[in-house]
């Protein structure tokens, strides 16, 4: 089996911290594949020599059919190690060396017990939905797992006309709105006051952002439906963003949101459920009276 290690340059590693990381990994007799970032981090802290065919760019090519990808880092670490993958079904592990961490479930403290269960096989595979946006300039499709979110870009409020399945649905005025998957109810949706879907649920979230009208409230819709946004910011900029990755748009353009085709293969320690996660992150275990 070969691993796919990511993780972002910018977060100060100790040498103690990176040599437990690919310990575990040698340990197991894995091979091993790092992105270019990351593997000068690890040559310069360990003075480890990653060679050039153990390294990967914007985009991991071909591997092997049985290979596990391994997010060292928090939730926006992991978005960004799924984008790299552009579509391949390669399970996803992520090691929560942040904070939150909805998705990067495996404790660090743990490690070397996550690459026991990968190597003995016993992660847990959850597949999840991921959003499909058309309607930018570029005329490329694009993904996101989280949340498409489009928003203003000055102190300007916009105008989003948003229609679901052909039938106009609302008209928001305020700062844009959230288009979620139930992976990213915790995210931003959930920021914006939406509600905490489980990952099982075959659905969407369409949250308002700071709403000029007052009625406006996040809408549950199923997850088979195509969004249809008309947005207008009075010949304004306006950005839309997906995952972690921002693009800007003109003052009026047309944009179209669908389940996408490709989904992402999230690998869970066995002992880690959704709703453990949500206690222990969301402290609704703690007494706090």
């Amino acid at each position: 089996m070969k691993i796919i290690l990511f993780s972002r340059p910018q977060i100060q590693r100790t040498a103690e911290e990176l040599q437990k990381l690919i310990g575990a990994i040698e340990h197991y007799g894995f091979d091993y594949t790092v992105n270019e970032e990351f593997a000068e981090v690890i040559e310069r802290v360990l003075g480890k020599s990653i060679p050039a065919e153990s390294r990967y760019g914007e985009s991991i090519g071909k591997q092997p059919a049985e290979c596990v990808m391994v997010c060292y880092g928090g939730d926006g670490t992991l978005l960004e190690g799924i984008h790299r993958l552009d579509g391949a079904a390669v399970p996803v592990v992520g090691i929560n060396s942040g904070h939150l961490g909805f998705l990067a479930t495996a404790p660090k403290e743990s490690i070397d017990l996550t690459f026991k269960d990968i190597c003995e096989g016993n992660l847990k595979i959850e597949q999840r939905t991921m959003l499909a946006l058309d309607g930018l300039s570029d005329g490329k499709t694009r993904y996101a797992l989280n949340e498409v979110a489009i928003q203003r870009l000055d102190a300007t409020m916009i105008n989003i006309k948003a229609h679901i399945d052909g039938q106009m649905t609302a008209a928001y005025f305020g700062n844009g709105v959230i288009l979620s998957t139930p992976t990213g109810s915790t995210a931003y949706s959930l920021s914006a006051g939406g509600p905490i879907v489980t990952p099982a649920c075959n659905c969407l979230v369409l949250s308002p952002l700071t709403p000029h009208n007052l009625t406006m409230r996040p809408l549950v819709i199923p997850d088979s439906s195509t969004v249809r946004f008309e947005v207008d910011t009075r010949k304004r900029p306006a950005s839309v963003s997906l995952d972690n990755r921002t693009y800007e748009i003109e003052g009026n353009t047309t944009l179209t949101v669908r389940r996408a085709e490709r989904v992402v293969f999230l690998a869970v320690p066995h002992n880690i459920s959704f709703y453990d996660t949500l206690r222990n992150k969301m402290m609704w275990g703690v007494d706090v009276r």
